[in-house]
């Protein structure tokens, strides 16, 4: 059926500010009444409604592409010169990027062709965390992107494109160890990598969508000082104690994505306190510094465990903070649940330590002198020998 366009005029104020769109429309005559509902369609989303009829009669289609999971600053470039370098290379396409969504429009077979090359580029860019130049001709030729080189130990990469990969024997039996059990306890001393990479591996889950959400958990103990009460809100009180966690964090997640995970509780970083009554489904759930949990604490913090859950408790037996006749619930729970199945331990020890040279040496010598005490100096939960 055919009707004129005159049936379908609008209100007068409408028609006198449609300028060249009315115009353009007033060109044709009659149309298919199919098509006359398109144009009213496109004349109430008021975007480019000329160059999108003209598309529509010409046999050229519209296509929406939506970005996810990806920082979209990287995706674009710094002033969108990454953008700029896409429209380039396909120059029979209009291309409009809004957000993270990218609207193209132009003839079928060279969209399919960008569609397949815009999702190669947005896997490289969430996995990655970078995207260059190079990269995306690469992309755009057929290539594999040669600018990270292979490394089959990495965990996930950090926001500068570098890989983040087990650095010793005992870090790749905490990778390990994670992936066969549910449970999985990683003790030792300072700096050797536990809290590290275990938030890797809950990244690299979230990422990977094995996960909903990622929860980092701390008991909120001071070391050996009493700070009293601080200022601010709830979170302002608790982000001096989970700072470690931020730290980890901000290494591996873009830091606009990284808030927007926050704002949406993606992530969630809270004090073990607030821990009680939940059931965490769908997470992987660190509970760091676990030396400073009482025996009721971590208990409670266990038995939180849902369904499609892992749960990876870290901490150090020879700086525990708690007060003189409290038992630190960490080293009460390695003798209750050494044999369960499905619970996994590792022990790591100074040959793991990762940060500089002196921490090591630090640490051998304070534990050569403990041992040479009655009393060990760090840990006054010890019994008397």
């Amino acid at each position: 059926m055919f009707l004129s366009y005159e049936r379908l005029r609008y209100r007068q104020g409408r028609r006198r500010g449609s300028g060249g769109k009315q115009n353009a429309l007033e060109s044709i005559s009659q149309v298919p009444f199919t098509l006359i509902r398109r144009i009213k369609s496109l004349f109430l989303s008021g975007i480019d409604v000329n160059v999108r009829f003209f598309s529509y009669l010409c046999g050229m289609i519209e296509k929406m592409i939506v970005l996810e999971d990806i920082d979209l600053v990287t995706f674009y470039g710094v002033q969108n010169v990454h953008l700029q370098m896409i429209k380039a290379l396909y120059p029979k396409l209009r291309i409009v990027a809004r957000g993270n969504i990218i609207k193209v429009m132009g003839d079928e077979e060279e969209m399919c062709a960008f569609e397949e090359n815009i999702l190669k580029m947005q896997e490289h860019c969430a996995k990655y965390n970078s995207l260059n130049e190079e990269d995306i001709l690469q992309i755009v030729k057929g290539e594999q992107p040669n600018g990270h080189a292979a490394d089959g130990n990495a965990i996930c990469y950090s926001v500068t494109g570098k890989a983040i990969a087990p650095r010793s024997e005992n870090q790749k039996t905490l990778m390990d160890a994670y992936y066969g059990n549910d449970m999985l306890f990683a003790v030792g001393p300072a700096g050797s990598g536990k809290t590290y990479v275990s938030i890797a591996l809950a990244v690299r889950a979230l990422k990977n969508k094995e996960i909903r959400k990622i929860i980092l958990c701390r008991p909120a103990v001071e070391a050996g000082e009493k700070l009293g009460f601080l200022p601010g809100d709830m979170r302002e009180k608790i982000d001096p104690y989970l700072q470690p966690l931020y730290d980890a964090l901000q290494d591996m997640i873009p830091a606009q994505k990284l808030a927007e995970y926050m704002e949406q509780n993606v992530i969630q970083i809270a004090p073990l306190a607030f821990m009680r009554g939940r059931t965490l489904n769908d997470a992987v759930v660190i509970l760091d510094e676990a030396q400073n949990t009482t025996t009721q604490q971590i208990k409670m913090f266990l038995t939180r465990m849902g369904q499609n859950t892992k749960m990876i408790i870290t901490g150090d037996l020879t700086q525990i903070d708690l007060p003189r006749n409290v038992k630190s619930g960490l080293k009460e729970a390695k003798e209750v649940l050494k044999d369960v199945k499905g619970i996994a331990f590792v022990e790591m020890d100074e040959r793991d330590i990762v940060r500089h040279k002196l921490v090591t040496r630090i640490v051998n010598a304070y534990h050569k002198y403990e041992s040479e005490q009655k009393y060990p100096l760090f840990n006054e939960n010890k019994e008397k020998e």
